[in-house]
């Protein structure tokens, strides 16, 4: 499977599809305040593990960061 990860290709040779829980995982995105997008689509937290990334999907996976 290749997907575009933050305007970056990534090929997943052992999946076809991938849920966005997974990807973090595969990834190491472990940062608390991150938000995902699939295809320009805000996918929620609790959606996580249910929104499903496929072949050929642009993802946006975002740390927010704040401070003064």
């Amino acid at each position: 499977m290749k997907i575009l990860l933050n305007n970056r290709e990534e090929l997943f040779k052992d999946h076809t599809e991938i849920s966005v829980e997974e990807l973090l995982k595969l990834k190491n995105f472990t940062f608390p305040m991150i938000i995902v997008k699939i295809n320009g689509k805000l996918i929620k937290r609790p959606e996580y593990s249910d929104s499903i990334i496929k072949s050929g999907d642009n993802v946006a996976a975002v740390h927010l960061i704040s401070g003064g």
